[in-house]
């Protein structure tokens, strides 16, 4: 690049806009004195080509900074230097010598920030400027009208009829064993679509995929000596750019037409895209932490400061950090970035982080109607977007059932997942509080305008033990996380069965079996939405490992050879989710018992088909759902006792008659049956049900 012409630009749009003649690049700093915009040639330049200095009379309106640079255009890579007051008591951290990312960048080189500043802190170096930006990514300019989508856009399914499919994007190919052409990419995880629109499920939610460094953890293997890095990427770099690595396409922008190309392939194939995004904290850190965007533009503003001492940070995340999300700028820029990710890469929902953060005020307290969360929920380009909270921090504020900010809001149930544990475990006095759970948790969620659908339900998600690790471990096995076993949850809710670990005990095997067939029915037969994680439908395991954060290897990618292993657990899913979409007495649109509103009604029994005594009900538990308008019976019923249980049957009305679809005592593929081949019992009035095991009966 040899000569740069350039114009005044204008505060439209922040970030890189491709406007006629050029680049408009605008970017915020209350408090800066000076802005440099630096240019580069390609992303292995060890130093900018050109550096333009921004005047704060002609470059500057209020605080926004913007110039416009001529014949500039996709594919140009930028970064700034920030000059300001460096007063970290008064909050203020500006660092001329730190280059640093523009917040609305839509793209960036490969690279990595850590490796580059670890570098340079081995040299002694803590405070100075980068010599060698050969590895310290670049901010990419982006064309967002340059993708076809043929008519493609957001799903906009009902949250009713959603299954929701929890995975890790890398994950799900990195292995040889998934077979695809491009492993651990965009590309190699729509060469999976077809799997996914066999085995029924409507959306995938994916684990972060906005920009982050896996080279941000510093811990070490003990076992193998290899360093461990951040390979669930909940420590954010760009909020607006899809990971670069996680794209076979390396040129300029490829993660973006890549990404683009994936959720217009899901979407083909009837399937939504729902993204894990984290807005509550960033990869910046705490007071030790590098800087190399947030900090150096307007500490003050971007993070979440205790009041008096604001040379330090609030830290709700427990990874260094808060963001102050509800100051107007910081509102302002998660809307943008929201907005942006459904009108531009036509993403379907998302899920948010230890989302409480988002629900605290600029003093750090939790507030009743939070302007963020109140905004995404009535922002109306979000309207139809699906909106899921993590309704917890990790500074003790836990708000399940009531997360704030309006009715539109769907929660990660936390009670669900315990207490069908604990019920399927076989503890004691539970099947009250799991069938309050089966029913669609009315006890948290059944207030003001809420729904059954406002409930994620889940057993297992990506961070805890797997499916199949659940029946097959008492502990966790963190040992290879260099954490010296101090990582990951102590109360995991699990029953090995008798033995730790793999194990090819035929009695333990069966028993194990049992409980995941049990787990999977209830997980997606309750009132609800339900989550599966990726693999469980085919016993994936981590090897005890509950909290995979740091293995990019087998402990952490899907296993596919499990799936031809399992093919009849596969079958069993697939054939559970057909049945609950194409029956409504599993997704009720409202609570059981507001009249004709619910679609159907719900009823209990013990093991003799009266009504149960709460109080004395323990390791069984029974009920029938009956659609109102009489075109669904089913009644489902579990034997958690160590004994087989002989079961007295409701009576069905109409002349109908019981016919078995589910029995997890079944080997496949006679543990399910589709409705319409459904084996009609020869004993109406009982059923022999085994220890450790359920039933589904449909009426016809």
């Amino acid at each position: 690049m040899t000569e740069v012409k350039f114009q005044n630009g204008a505060p439209i749009g922040l970030g890189a806009v491709i406007v006629e003649g050029g680049v408009n690049f605008s970017v915020y700093s209350k408090a800066a004195t000076a802005v440099e915009l630096c240019l580069f040639d390609c992303e292995a330049d060890e130093k900018p080509s050109v550096k333009i200095e921004l005047d704060p009379v002609n470059n500057r309106t209020g605080n926004i900074w913007h110039i416009m640079v001529e014949g500039l255009g996709a594919g140009a890579m930028y970064l700034y230097k920030v000059t300001g007051p460096y007063v970290p008591p008064a909050g203020l951290r500006f660092n001329s010598q730190k280059y640093l990312f523009d917040p609305y960048a839509k793209a960036f080189t490969r690279g990595s920030v850590f490796r580059s500043y670890n570098k340079l802190r081995r040299a002694g170096i803590d405070t100075g400027e980068l010599t060698d930006l050969s590895d310290f990514p670049k901010c990419i300019v982006i064309d967002d009208k340059a993708f076809d989508w043929e008519g493609d856009k957001p799903l906009n399914l009902p949250m009713y009829k959603s299954v929701i499919y929890e995975t890790h994007l890398k994950g799900f190919t990195a292995s040889p064993s998934s077979d695809v052409d491009n492993p651990g990419t965009y590309k190699g995880f729509a060469q999976k679509v077809d799997y996914l629109k066999k085995l029924g499920i409507t959306a995938v939610e994916l684990l972060p995929i906005f920009e982050f460094d896996e080279n941000e953890n510093a811990n070490i293997n003990p076992r193998t000596g290899e360093h461990l890095v951040n390979y669930w990427g909940y420590s954010t770099i760009g909020f607006f750019a899809p990971k670069t690595t996680y794209a076979a396409d390396q040129t300029p922008g490829g993660a973006v037409r890549e990404f683009k190309q994936m959720v217009k392939d899901l979407h083909k194939a009837g399937i939504e895209v729902i993204l894990d995004v984290v807005y509550n904290h960033t990869a910046e850190g705490n007071e030790h932490g590098y800087t190399f965007c947030y900090r150096g533009l307007q500490n003050d503003v971007y993070y979440s400061l205790p009041f008096g001492e604001k040379q330090y940070y609030m830290n709700f995340s427990g990874c260094g950090n808060a963001m102050n999300c509800n100051h107007p700028v910081v509102i302002e820029f998660i809307l943008a970035s929201l907005r942006y990710w459904v009108l531009e890469m036509h993403v379907d929902g998302f899920r948010f982080d230890l989302a409480s953060i988002l629900t605290r005020g600029q003093n750090a307290a939790p507030m009743e109607l939070p302007p963020l969360t109140n905004a995404i929920h009535e922002d109306p380009i979000l309207c139809n977007t699906k909106i899921i909270a993590e309704p917890w921090d990790a500074a003790g504020l836990y708000q399940l059932g009531g997360f704030p900010g309006g009715p539109r809001w769907a929660e990660w149930n936390g009670r669900f997942r315990d207490d069908i544990r604990r019920f399927i475990r076989g503890d004691e006095k539970i099947a009250t509080a799991a069938a309050t759970r089966i029913a669609g948790s009315s006890d948290l969620f059944n207030h003001d305008g809420r729904t059954p659908q406002c409930s994620i339900n889940f057993i297992t998600a990506h961070d805890g033990f797997t499916l199949n690790d659940l029946v097959s471990y008492n502990g966790k096995h963190n040992d290879d996380n260099g954490e010296c076993g101090r990582d990951g949850s102590d109360d995991n809710l699990s029953y090995n069965n008798g033995y730790e670990g793999d194990c090819t005990n035929p009695k333990i095997e069966k028993a194990r079996l049992y409980a995941i067939k049990n787990y999977l029915l209830y997980l997606l037969l309750s009132q609800g939405v339900p989550m599966l994680l990726a693999g469980d439908e085919f016993r994936r395991t981590q090897h005890g490992n509950n909290n995979a954060y740091c293995q990019d290897n087998e402990i952490g990618w899907i296993d596919w050879s499990l799936e031809k292993k399992n093919q009849g657990l596969v079958r069993y899913v697939s054939n559970l989710i057909c049945l609950r979409l194409n029956h409504h007495v599993f997704r009720n649109r409202h609570f059981f018992g507001e009249g004709q509103g619910s679609g159907s009604n719900i009823t209990w029994y013990n093991e003799l088909a009266k009504n149960p005594d709460w109080s004395k009900m323990n390791r069984f538990l029974g009920f029938k759902v009956s659609a109102n308008d009489g075109s669904d019976d089913f009644y489902l019923a579990t034997n958690n006792d160590l004994y087989d249980l002989t079961v007295t049957l409701p009576a069905l009305g109409g002349g109908k008659k019981w016919y078995r679809v589910v029995d997890t005592s079944y080997d496949s593929p006679e543990d399910i049956l589709e409705a319409e081949n459904a084996e009609l019992l020869n004993e109406q009035r009982r059923y022999v049900l085994f220890a450790g095991c359920s039933v589904l009966l449909m009426g016809k």
